[in-house]
């Protein structure tokens, strides 16, 4: 049966409307009505990783924006303290998280990856480093982290593990700063994570240290109290704790948190 031109007209509209709206390209999600910004303080030597979780979130997320700022524990710390505006914060040690825990800003924690210290060198190691030993002598360039961040905190558990007292030319205010100083050659070695050694493969090589194991940091996130986009926050921390966040993780080189 022919149908009159006008109502075919109708049918093909409405056809082509309904293709048009149901269908989505492969590999795409549909909105899950998060929107808006959200600002996430992370821990430096969380840069390579967090910014992949981020792209990929906003991916998943159409209309939703993952700002990152990146630093010193301590310093954003002090930020968010301060009043710095921000929804989620990722600090590289539980006790620079407390800070920020017993002002009342931050939420309930979660620990999401753990972290140990590793030798970097300038690619070919010029100056012939062989472990923490050499970071007692003062003949060697040596950069370490200061004593008030994480990675400064943890050098000095480590070096006091291995009955090293160290004599470093230079102490840097986050990991990514003494890490870019063997990058430039402008050092024999640096103690910084084994994350940062693995996100500068090709311009660095790494040595490891025996007792890197017994100074482990854990990394804690949570959302903080004063957060706007509390819905967007939530969802973004629950990708970092996801099966897909531990992955990234993992690639970056950060082990799996306590009992994970």
């Amino acid at each position: 049966m022919r149908l009159p031109g006008r109502l075919a007209a109708l049918l093909a509209s409405a056809l082509l409307a309904g293709c048009a709206t149901g269908a989505q390209p492969a590999g795409t999600r549909s909105d899950t009505g998060l929107s808006g910004p959200v600002t996430v303080l992370a821990a430096a030597s969380l840069t390579e990783a967090f910014s992949t979780l981020g792209t990929r979130f906003e991916t998943a997320h159409p209309g939703v924006a993952v700002r990152f700022s990146f630093g010193s524990s301590a310093t954003l710390a002090t930020q968010i303290r301060q009043g710095a505006p921000a929804d989620v914060f990722a600090a590289a040690n539980q006790s620079t998280m407390q800070s920020v825990t017993d002002a009342g800003l931050a939420g309930p924690s979660h620990t999401f990856a753990t972290n140990t210290l590793q030798i970097a060198v300038p690619v070919g190691n010029p100056g012939r480093i062989t472990g923490l030993a050499d970071f007692a002598d003062s003949g060697r360039k040596i950069a370490i982290c200061a004593p008030q961040v994480p990675c400064g905190a943890a050098a000095r558990q480590l070096f006091r593990a291995a009955g090293v007292t160290a004599v470093p030319d230079t102490l840097e205010q986050d990991v990514k700063a003494a890490l870019q100083k063997v990058v430039l050659n402008e050092v024999d070695a640096a103690l910084v994570y084994r994350t940062d050694v693995v996100a500068a493969a090709g311009k660095v090589d790494g040595i490891d240290v025996p007792e890197a194991d017994r100074v482990v940091n854990d990394y804690p996130v949570c959302i903080l109290t004063s957060s706007s986009q509390t819905k967007t926050a939530t969802a973004f921390v629950d990708y970092v704790l996801s099966a897909e966040g531990r992955k990234v993780l993992d690639d970056a080189g950060f082990g799996p948190p306590p009992g994970g």
